[in-house]
């Protein structure tokens, strides 16, 4: 790099080596404190890992676990061509788009709301994060009792409004409405978790940049499509990231409210069923090394939106 007198100046790269003993000292410090979290990783995350991409290639059943060898990639080559894991696949897709728009757009207009001032705001956001609060297994315990064919107050309360067609009708049990019942239910549950993150995003922009907007005479859709969305993008792309990865990998909300039934069957309820019912470790590690690629795609995905942001 040459300067304006023609003085060639070393390039330094920033991530370079601090110049100073002390420097020195300091990183050498840094990766001491986080040698232990380093270790915990490893640990409980990244060795199961490995471990689950070993075992995708071998037959190995919990039935038979001094029979087994290394087969290369026909695990791999079995899933190409297995309908219940099409199915399944399809199912998760489905699932992640509908319960991620849905809970984000909900979630903009909960947080929205209560971000701007009224009576009683407190109060509001307090039992908005009700629903996020009980644990997956019980609210999915619960709505499964609610839309019951027999006894569920959702039947019960369209019977009473007249709609005789709901008479012994099952939400989870008919393949037509089963899947995006149990979206509902994942939307009502986690849009709170949304609204909270967007909460979060919408109460660092300075209202000053609000003021000066009205002083122009822009109107509250202008300020939102010109104002609160952009500077809202870095917490929207974060929450979405959590979330698109938490509804991919989905499990307990399907695995409680339909089991194993192939209408609902997720990527991961199906890799449980092989795993632990048919015993099959090494089929069941292909399917979930495969869940693993297609989150790490998609966090690829939204980590390079976010540079393009920047």
């Amino acid at each position: 790099m040459a300067s304006n007198d023609g003085a060639m100046i070393p390039k330094v790269s920033r991530f370079s080596a601090p110049p100073t003993k002390a420097g020195r000292d300091q990183e050498r410090l840094g990766w001491v404190l986080i040698l232990p979290t380093i270790l915990v990783v490893l640990g409980i995350a990244i060795y199961p890992l490995l471990e689950s991409i070993r075992l995708s290639f071998t037959n190995y059943r919990s039935s038979r676990p001094d029979r087994w060898e290394y087969i290369g990639f026909e695990n791999y080559r079995k899933l190409l061509s297995d309908d219940v894991f099409h199915t399944a696949f399809k199912n998760t897709m489905v699932f992640t788009v509908s319960s991620v728009f849905f809970e984000t757009v909900l979630g903009m207009i909960v947080a929205l709301t209560i971000h701007s001032a009224f009576k009683g705001r407190g109060f509001v956001r307090t039992s908005m994060l009700v629903p996020w609060a009980i644990p997956t297994v019980v609210s999915s315990l619960l709505w499964s009792w609610m839309l019951n064919d027999s006894y569920g107050i959702v039947n019960k309360s369209l019977i009473a409004m007249g709609f005789d067609n709901f008479r012994q009708f099952s939400w989870v049990g008919n393949p037509n409405t089963a899947l995006f019942s149990i979206v509902a239910v994942d939307v009502w549950k986690t849009t709170p978790f949304m609204a909270l993150l967007l909460l979060a995003g919408l109460q660092v922009i300075p209202d000053d940049v609000y003021e000066a907007s009205r002083v122009d005479g822009a109107s509250k859709m202008q300020q939102f499509w010109q104002i609160t969305l952009p500077l809202l993008r870095p917490a929207l792309m974060v929450a979405l990231v959590f979330r698109t990865m938490a509804a991919f990998r989905v499990f307990d909300i399907i695995f409680v409210m339909n089991s194993y039934n192939t209408s609902t069957m997720s990527v991961s309820v199906y890799a449980h069923r092989e795993l632990m019912n048919n015993q099959r470790l090494g089929y069941g590690s292909a399917i979930s090394v495969v869940i693993f690629i297609c989150i790490a795609i998609m966090v690829v995905g939204y980590t390079r939106m976010i540079k393009v942001e920047d």
